[in-house]
């Protein structure tokens, strides 16, 4: 096990990580739209060449652009993950949905339905529900099982890799590679995010040496896999379609792997549990109902 300093984290600070997770959803989705007109006038990404892959994806300007918003929103991830738990950090990141429609709409010529405008809503729901019922923070995610970290993280690794293979080896259509080629990404964003927390947490308890913990080379493995499958994706697949199935399966892996591995809270009342339950489900459910219907006014190349 993996122990920290006592005492109840301070309320601010944890409400300063998810401003900060709030700003990341915000940047982010503006970051992977970017990347989506970038990437569908590149070369196809080939796992195979993955330097000339990479290269003729910052080539095109937009992708580049894209890129470089994306890192400002990985900063403010970080900064999320170091001062608030992962699990409430990817439900405010799971409001993103939210934002991805609204952006997409305004800015990126999409048009958003009324089945999608029922999403947010049960989105925002979903929210205030596990804002009224979310419990004090008591020395959030810095006690965790060494074991539980690396059987989470191995296993979804593995189902990373199944979602990237598993497509061609079945001759899916590109839109359907598309999406679980996102989900893919998905899921290895979700494993990095495991890992930076716990690396956080190792370099809040251990100062510099903090970094030779090996979750260091498991959110790089995962990250670099993310890259690759994401920008793939975004070439297979409709956009919002994709950037919904990407973020959805990173909130499901992130609140996952907070209560799972870190001990994030849940309420202690059978009442209190059922409501948070409920809650979960409804945010994943509009993360699901949003992208679908969702289609292009106008290129965006």
């Amino acid at each position: 096990m993996v122990g920290g300093a006592s005492g109840i984290e301070p309320e601010p600070m944890v409400e300063l990580g998810l401003f900060f997770a709030l700003i990341c959803a915000l940047v982010t989705n503006v970051g992977y739209l970017l990347k989506h007109r970038g990437a569908v006038v590149a070369p196809a990404v080939d796992i195979r060449r993955p330097l000339a892959s990479a290269a003729g994806l910052f080539r095109s300007r937009w992708f580049t652009i894209g890129w470089l918003v994306a890192l400002v929103a990985w900063v403010f991830h970080v900064l999320a993950l170091s001062l608030a738990p992962i699990s409430d950090v990817r439900v405010v990141l799971a409001a993103g949905m939210v934002l991805l429609a609204v952006i997409a709409d305004r800015m990126f010529g999409f048009k958003v339905g009324r089945r999608q405008w029922v999403a947010l809503t049960a989105m925002s729901v979903g929210l205030g529900l596990l804002a009224v019922t979310r419990q004090p923070v008591e020395d959030a995610g810095l006690s965790h099982s060494t074991a539980a970290l690396m059987l989470f993280q191995g296993c979804l690794l593995g189902l990373g890799a199944l979602l990237i293979a598993g497509p061609g080896l079945t001759g899916a259509r590109s839109e359907r590679r598309g999406l679980a080629l996102g989900a893919a990404s998905g899921v290895l964003f979700g494993v990095s995010d495991v890992a930076l927390k716990e690396l956080t947490t190792a370099l809040r308890l251990d100062g510099p040496l903090g970094v030779l913990s090996p979750s260091l080379l498991v959110a790089a493995i995962a990250a670099v896999g993310a890259f690759y499958a994401s920008a793939r994706a975004l070439q297979n697949g409709e956009a919002v379609s994709v950037i919904a199935v990407t973020g959805t399966a990173a909130n499901v892996v992130g609140i996952a792997g907070g209560m799972l591995v870190f001990g994030d809270p849940i309420p202690g009342d059978p009442v209190g549990i059922a409501v948070q339950a409920f809650a979960f489900v409804l945010i994943v459910v509009a993360g699901a109902l949003i992208p679908a219907p969702l289609r292009a006014a106008q290129a965006a190349v």
